[in-house]
């Protein structure tokens, strides 16, 4: 029975890591892969924006192309900060910290 609880809990966490995937600002929702302007729509000008440089990608055709990476922060709320990255005006990647 308790291999059986563990096993449940391992299938259970991939679904857990994926709620990760989205970030709440208001009543809005944005989700990985949002523009640059739906992001800044639902959630207004963020605290700061930070351009970190360039990053090589190479599509399914092979050809190779530089595209823009930002850091956005929204907070402090509630004590939390939010770090949203973007590449390309997409993004990629939503990361939260509790303030000091």
């Amino acid at each position: 029975m308790r291999k059986l609880n563990y096993l449940i809990l391992l299938l259970c966490l991939p679904v857990a890591a994926q709620a990760s995937s989205t970030y709440r600002c208001g009543s809005a929702l944005v989700s990985r892969t949002a523009p640059t302007s739906e992001v800044l729509s639902k959630c207004g000008e963020p605290s700061s924006r930070d351009f970190l440089g360039y990053k090589e990608v190479v599509d399914t055709y092979g050809f190779r192309n530089e595209v823009n990476v930002e850091e956005w922060v929204y907070g402090p709320n509630n004590g939390m900060y939010h770090f949203l990255r973007f590449e390309g005006g997409r993004l990629t990647e939503i990361r939260s910290k509790r303030g000091s």
